[in-house]
């Protein structure tokens, strides 16, 4: 399994508008082929910051989705709702703790 960390700050104005569009693509997202796992998570103390975790059942899963046509549609209509660069991750998911 793969795992990948997106890190995005939105300016205050955007937020609700990258909320209304990820709850209208969430679904598109974890439906492609190879997603296994997509989650959005909102920080405590910084209410502009953002982290999407996805897992993918491999790097190159996740790497057909970042060519598709819903990746790159997505990612213009969301990159201009930024405040800062985003940071990525990809991680390898080892163990689970349940």
């Amino acid at each position: 399994m793969f795992v990948r960390i997106v890190k995005m700050g939105f300016k205050p104005e955007n937020i609700e508008a990258f909320l209304e569009n990820f709850e209208v693509n969430k679904s598109k997202i974890r439906n492609f082929e190879g997603c296994l796992f997509l989650e959005l998570y909102r920080d405590k103390t910084k209410p502009n910051q953002f982290f999407t975790y996805s897992y993918w059942e491999d790097e190159s899963a996740l790497e057909n989705y970042r060519n598709s046509d819903l990746f790159k549609g997505l990612w213009a209509d969301t990159k201009i709702f930024f405040n800062q660069k985003p940071e990525a991750w990809s991680v390898d998911k080892l163990v689970s703790i349940e």
